[in-house]
């Protein structure tokens, strides 16, 4: 018997699953974006974790070097899987190392009978407060009714982006007054804060300057993706000439990506996500460094399972938090039977063991198994037993 009353065990296996209406990861093809996806590691005692995200050619190379060891040690696991090849792990190998510490993390859980907001400090706060993306709009009615029948529904914010179809021709001068004339209408129904809005990465800087600077006086709770995200320090340009709150980061993974954005205090809320920064693991150190300058956590969503592991993160902290959520919160997953708590406009946390999801595997596309280790490469150590540079 070892501390915490947990007793010896081994990963005996990892499984993964596509979910119906998910085509990422299908028939092995690679992942060019983020899926929901399930893994599910096996214990040699029968304990099952569950995760969500990647696809089957990363999953195998992070799942295998897991094969045989202690369940429990999921910084140790972290480590191993991020530096476990020549190359650290880039963003689409994060999302299946990020599934897997989700995984890790949801069996730990169960292994001790507590949630995993319980793992990580405690309750902070009572609910999560939500932003709605894509809120039902009433019958016949404008973006004005959808704003106000959203915060009639308990969110707090309703959030905006253009519906303009794909691989068209962009007259940039028109998109910047639709989009602004659209805010207003927003406004009017949501008023100050009740509203936010996402640049999607489409405007050039000029142009999201432009915007910015038209929507400062009517206080938008957070603007979005203004440009694209390879460059990170074209926000100190737009930092200098706009005063609208800044939210960036669902692109990236783990905290070096968003790191400079922090540091140098380019943004006022980090988009980061799980798994796609790498899993709980990572997220709850980019939640350290946010708070530590005074930046709000407003992370993006994936799928349900890592919207649920959200709550537990986010649960356990003070740091100012808004979490998506799709449409009015009415949608359903039938193959979760339990998944995160919603009511009236917010997320809750509950008292399930772990993540606190259950899956119905029969209900699951099966894409792969793995029950070998193997490792990438042999890794060095420190004389205290961890890991240092390959």
């Amino acid at each position: 018997m070892r501390a915490f009353a947990l007793p010896e065990d081994k990963i005996k296996v990892v499984r993964y699953f596509a979910t119906p209406g998910d085509a990422n990861g299908r028939q092995g093809q690679p992942m060019v974006n983020q899926s929901s996806n399930v893994v599910m590691i096996e214990t040699e005692r029968g304990l099952i974790g569950i995760g969500e995200g990647g696809e089957p050619r990363t999953m195998e190379e992070c799942a295998s070097m897991l094969i045989g060891l202690d369940p429990y040690r999921i910084d140790n696991h972290w480590q191993r899987m991020m530096r476990g090849y020549f190359y650290p792990a880039g963003r689409e190998k994060l999302h299946s190392l990020g599934a897997l510490d989700l995984a890790l993390w949801d069996l730990k859980g169960k292994a001790l009978d507590v949630p995993v907001w319980q793992l990580l400090g405690g309750k902070s706060r009572e609910h999560v407060e939500l932003y709605s993306t894509a809120f039902p709009n009433p019958g016949g009615g404008t973006l004005e009714d959808a704003a106000r029948a959203c915060m009639d529904a308990g969110f707090r914010t309703y959030r905006y982006a253009t519906d303009n179809p794909r691989q068209r021709t962009v007259d940039r001068f028109k998109l910047v007054r639709k989009m602004y004339d659209d805010c207003v209408l927003l406004h009017k129904g949501a008023g100050d804060g009740g509203w936010a809005i996402d640049f999607h990465t489409e405007l050039d800087l000029p142009d999201a300057v432009n915007l910015a600077t038209l929507l400062e006086p009517m206080h938008p709770y957070f603007c979005e993706d203004l440009i694209r995200s390879e460059n990170v320090l074209s926000y100190e340009t737009i930092r200098q000439r706009t005063r609208v709150p800044i939210a960036v980061g669902e692109q990236f993974g783990y905290k070096w990506d968003v790191n400079t954005l922090i540091e140098k205090q380019l943004i006022d809320y980090t988009r980061v996500t799980l798994p796609n920064v790498g899993g709980i693991s990572e997220f709850m150190k980019i939640v350290a460094l946010a708070e530590t300058h005074y930046i709000g956590m407003i992370p993006h969503f994936t799928g349900p399972i890592a919207e649920a592991a959200l709550v537990h993160c986010l649960s356990a902290t003070s740091v100012t938090s808004l979490m998506e959520m799709l449409g009015n919160g009415a949608r359903t997953w039938p193959y979760l039977p339990k998944v995160y708590d919603f009511k009236a406009g917010k997320l809750w946390p509950n008292d399930r063991p772990g993540l606190g999801v259950q899956v119905d595997v029969g209900k699951l596309t099966r894409l792969g198994e793995y029950n070998t280790y193997r490792a990438g490469m042999l890794l060095n150590v420190r004389p205290d037993g961890s890991f240092t540079n390959w």
